[in-house]
């Protein structure tokens, strides 16, 4: 995030590269630099003949390089924006002689997504020194709460720790779709709000009851009456609660679990970093690892494991979804 602020500075303060090559696995801040870009290099009158949208699937690299070695007209500059630019990526070496010695009266911007290039290419490194080579690289999931804290930070908003990771549980890492939820928050709760629980059940649909946080949780308590309540409830919903979805997250639980059990240091600053967990939620952890001891959540790994593979179709027979929950609860807590 530190990147992408400066790069917009620098555009504030008209110290402005005539290419800005934008890539990498995360498209969400690719999305919000070329639309920066396209929104605030030219003024409304220059847009109309000097910025060009084009789409990689469209156009070839001499397409764009001819759109690029063109004078702007009444304007300073003219902005070409080319948008999945991955489907350029076969033939991107060609734009090495543009990238060599580019217009300076052009800003051409490549929108290239869930690609890199080579760092070790002379395109890149002709890009990177005649103009801006920007990698998006995709958040792991401990490190998405808290970009969520600071993006609700800057519109003046706050999120309760469980709020935050119902988002992440059900969301992922996908910063786009994330970002669109948030935003649906902020415009319906007032500025200075304190995102809660029901505030994500009510206006974005995840109940805060019934979902895989709220059954881990039961799970680490060993409240059997709770899981095998969340678990009918998923077996009612399977488009909502996919079962490859729900293994791979208690998997995840007792992964943590395990390594929580190899710690030496078993400082709550340290554990929380180790197994990747909020430090709200250390307690959830530390009942957890009491009620499973090591042998047994090796037990429960080998199970999981072979209950996603049941869950994908291999040698269940074509078991229901609501008996491989079952199946599943039934040797953890066994």
């Amino acid at each position: 995030m530190d990147e992408v602020i400066k790069i917009v500075n620098d555009i504030k303060v008209g110290n402005i590269k005539p290419i800005y090559f934008l890539m990498g696995e995360e498209p969400y801040y690719i999305d919000k630099l070329a639309e920066y870009i396209e929104k605030n290099i030219l003024s409304e009158e220059e847009k109309g003949f000097n910025q060009t949208v084009l789409y990689g699937r469209d156009v070839s690299i001499e397409d764009v390089v001819s759109a690029a070695k063109r004078y702007p007209m009444m304007a300073d500059r003219q902005v070409i924006i080319v948008k999945e630019a991955q489907d350029l990526s076969r033939t991107i070496d060609k734009l090495e002689a543009y990238a060599g010695n580019p217009m300076e009266t052009t800003v051409l911007v490549f929108c290239y997504k869930y690609k890199t290039l080579d760092k070790r290419k002379k395109v890149t490194k002709l890009l990177g020194q005649k103009g801006l080579v920007y990698e998006s690289k995709k958040l792991y999931e401990n490190q998405v709460g808290d970009w969520i804290k600071r993006v609700l930070s800057g519109k003046g908003y706050t999120i309760e720790p469980k709020a935050n990771a119902m988002l992440v549980e059900f969301l992922g890492t996908d910063l786009s779709k994330i970002n669109n939820e948030l935003e649906k928050l902020q415009i319906i709760l007032p500025k200075g709000t304190a995102i809660t629980p029901i505030h994500i059940e009510e206006n974005i649909g995840f109940s805060k009851d019934y979902n895989v946080f709220e059954l881990r949780k039961a799970i680490g308590e060993r409240n059997q009456i709770k899981a095998y309540k969340i678990a009918e409830n998923f077996a009612h919903n399977p488009k909502d609660y996919p079962l490859v979805m729900t293994t791979g997250l208690v998997f995840g639980f007792f992964i943590q679990l395990l390594k929580y059990h190899g710690l030496k240091d078993k400082n709550p600053k340290n554990v929380a970093t180790a197994i990747g967990v909020n430090p709200y939620f250390l307690k959830e952890y530390d009942l957890a690892i009491k009620n499973y001891p090591m042998k047994k959540v090796s037990q429960v790994v080998s199970a999981l494991r072979d209950i996603d593979i049941k869950s994908k179709g291999v040698g269940a027979n074509a078991l229901p979804q609501s008996d491989l929950l079952k199946e599943m609860l039934f040797k953890i807590f066994n």
